[in-house]
């Protein structure tokens, strides 16, 4: 039994370690990300593109001031900042996969909007209308993220849900005792996989049009570009939400504590997408562009 249990103690440690590090990488990157991206703050907040992009850079902001707790926790392998403030910070990296998705999905529709109907630029009416918009995605996804994850996700009985012995971020037995659980985590889990396989057909329709449009001089349109910076933000969704997802929904139905550390790793990949804002370096990324789509 000595040598099972050293062998448990490697295995937690080099997975303790993985996670110290993608955090870290994330950490640093992500607040080199929105520090070269200040500037938008100077865009017409009006703009419904630039409001959800600087909504965007909030989120990242929020989840980040989070993470050197999580490599505290890592670092240390104990947790000694109390339950509720565990959940918090649990809360935090779903509530950004969330909010992040949605917003991507704001910027994207827009995109495709101006695109297919040959908008210049989509608007608020006042500034104090995008605030609103904002204000009502945030007060909607946090009503929803912030209380399923950090009050029922911690309210198991269940050793290996709560944050007794130190631990944290152990809330997966949550699914063996309250199903309605299981079931929402499959429902959101279909819903960000179908929304991303439609954004992505008509990703891929878009780039088919001007490819049709303009075929050889191709590279040296606007249009162009503008389409790749929009395959960049789907990219993003497919890379670092849809992995997570696929493996949630399975994770959900079978849920056990090896399952429960390689749940921890997919969840850590979603946090790469603080690197978004690395598709907006460049100029003229929130210049209006002229659009056309090929009918036939």
């Amino acid at each position: 039994m000595g040598n099972g249990t050293n062998v448990n103690n490697a295995m937690s440690k080099s997975y303790r370690y993985a996670l110290l590090s993608i955090y870290t990488i994330v950490l640093v990157g992500g607040t080199i990300s929105m520090s070269l991206m200040i500037n938008i703050i100077k865009s017409n907040v009006r703009s419904v593109t630039t409001t959800a992009v600087l909504n965007l850079i909030v989120v990242h902001f929020v989840f980040l001031l989070t993470v050197p707790f999580r490599l505290y926790f890592y670092a240390a392998g104990e947790w000694h900042l109390g339950p509720n403030f565990c959940k918090v910070v649990s809360a935090m990296i779903h509530a950004h996969m969330y909010l992040a998705f949605v917003f991507y999905v704001i910027i994207l529709v827009i995109r495709y909007l101006s695109f297919f109907r040959r908008f210049n630029q989509v608007e608020f009416y006042r500034r104090l209308h995008a605030l609103g918009a904002s204000a009502a995605v945030w007060g909607l996804m946090l009503i929803v993220v912030v209380p399923l994850t950090a009050v029922k996700y911690g309210s198991s009985t269940d050793n290996n849900t709560t944050t007794n012995d130190n631990q944290c971020f152990n809330f997966g037995g949550i699914f063996d005792e309250k199903h309605t659980v299981a079931v929402l985590n499959y429902i959101i889990c279909a819903l960000i996989i179908v929304v991303t396989l439609a954004l992505a057909c008509c990703q891929v329709w878009i780039l088919g049009c001007v490819y049709r449009t303009h075929r050889a001089m191709i590279f040296s349109q606007q249009e162009f570009w503008a389409q790749i910076k929009s395959l960049c933000f789907m990219l993003v969704i497919i890379v670092c939400f849809v992995p997570y997802n696929v493996f949630r929904i399975y994770y959900v139905s079978n849920y056990n504590v090896s399952l429960q550390m390689k749940n921890e790793f997919a969840l850590a990949v979603t946090t790469f997408s603080c690197f978004d804002m690395l598709t907006f370096i460049g100029r003229g990324s929130f210049r209006p562009c002229d659009t056309t789509c090929c009918v036939s």
